[in-house]
């Protein structure tokens, strides 16, 4: 009976709205996690952290000749944190993405509204789709696209709410003004991108608001592809200039390469390395910043899957030297195991110790493909400290730091009408 009152309503917005293509389709992702070191080094006296949190999500996409629409809302919950007999839940309902695409020609478009803004890795740009909410944009995106040729112009600006006076941002967390490039070329066997941001953070003077101001930062930088036949190499060049939300002047960079190589159909290894700079000491000194941001990135995709390094931490700080290696098992047709032990270190030198070194990660993540619109995933991570990040972390008690979870993907497309 439920599907057929779907189809009668999609039956009916069909014929009503003239649409070309009509999508309906959900997400609920609930994942266990015991935290014990998780983001930071465990302390004494505490207990370990064990939680279920969830996302529910309902997606609509509306397609026409002219038009691409999306709308994406989303309740982020932690199971108990309303009561059973609950008269309201927590504010943990929102709009995830809400947008529409004008499509001037099939090569033009515009895109208005909040939306998730992903490139290439998500080093620089991505959805951060592991955190339950994601992440997601309010801006305006022109596109253009031809043959192998993509190019992006994208800008957005942000205000508190509708006032009568004054544009000084006090919502934190975010940026007051942005507006970026992104270029992206594909050849037979290399794709490469271009991307340019000039990030603008407010800042706020505590003593008088006529110094209120929009400090802007650049950076510029690029992301290179190469894949033939089993081999396939990826490298990131980032260079962030300009000026900090502190008026500092910021001399910093990004250098990355990975190298993937298929032994068999159903194995694969990587290598790679990464280097992010930073302070000397860990704090900006002479006017000069020189640790690199990566400011709306996928950060939990890279650095350990354990968080210690930029997920909402290690900013402006003694930057980051990452050696990593790993291996893709297909354990069958819905099976397969990631492996992966990276080797961390400081950029630049520590105040307190003469070690640059943070020690050692380990992450495996299971994962299984149960049905097409089902998927379970169970991960484990275990972390070796070294002295300088007992230093950094200004905790020496000794203890074991690991992290363990369980998570289930459920993505069932509820109906799809077209009338092609």
């Amino acid at each position: 009976m439920k599907s057929l009152h779907l189809s009668i309503i999609a039956a009916f917005l069909s014929c009503t709205m003239g649409i070309s293509q009509l999508k309906l389709d959900a997400e609920l992702r609930p994942r266990f996690e015991y935290r014990h070191g998780f983001g930071t080094l465990f302390p004494d006296n505490v207990d370990p952290a064990a939680f279920i949190s969830q996302r529910t999500r309902l997606n609509t996409g509306y397609k026409s000749e002219y038009l691409d629409f999306y709308l994406s809302v989303q309740d982020i919950r932690v199971w108990g944190d309303v009561p059973q007999l609950n008269i309201a839940d927590r504010n943990g309902f929102g709009i995830h993405q809400a947008w529409g695409e004008i499509l001037f020609t099939p090569e033009v478009s515009l895109k208005l509204g909040r939306q998730v803004l992903s490139y290439d890795d998500q080093r620089i740009f991505g959805g951060v789709g592991w955190a339950q909410q994601a992440r997601s944009h309010d801006v305006a995106l022109f596109k253009y696209h031809k043959n192998n040729t993509n190019l992006h112009l994208g800008a957005g600006f942000n205000q508190d709410g509708e006032a009568l006076t004054g544009n000084t941002l006090t919502v934190t967390n975010t940026y007051k003004s942005i507006q970026f490039v992104w270029l992206h070329q594909d050849w037979k066997n290399l794709a490469g991108s271009l991307l340019f941001l000039n990030n603008g953070l407010q800042f706020i003077d505590p003593v008088d608001a006529a110094n209120n101001e929009t400090r802007f930062s650049q950076t510029i930088g690029t992301h290179l592809n190469y894949a033939k036949s089993a081999l396939s190499l990826s490298a990131n060049l980032f260079y962030q200039f300009g000026n900090d939300v502190n008026d500092n002047d910021l001399n910093a960079y990004l250098l990355a390469l990975e190298v993937n190589y298929k032994i068999r159909s159903n194995w694969a290894i990587t290598a790679g390395g990464e280097l992010i700079s930073g302070n000397e000491n860990g704090a900006p000194s002479g006017g000069e910043n020189e640790a690199f941001t990566p400011f709306y990135g996928t950060n939990h995709k890279f650095n350990g899957l354990l968080d210690y390094f930029f997920v909402g931490n290690h900013v402006n700080n003694v930057g980051l030297l990452d050696f990593y290696l790993g291996s893709n098992f297909a354990l069958g047709a819905k099976t397969s195991l990631n492996a992966r032990i990276h080797h961390f270190s400081a950029a630049a030198n520590l105040a307190t110790t003469d070690s640059k070194q943070f020690g050692a990660e380990l992450d495996f993540v299971l994962n299984y493909n149960f049905k097409k619109d089902i998927n379970i995933k169970v991960g484990y991570s275990h972390l070796f400290p070294s002295e300088g990040l007992e230093f950094l972390r200004n905790n020496f008690d000794g203890n074991t730091n690991y992290w363990g979870w369980a998570m289930v993907t459920i993505k069932p497309a509820l109906f799809t009408t077209s009338d092609d």
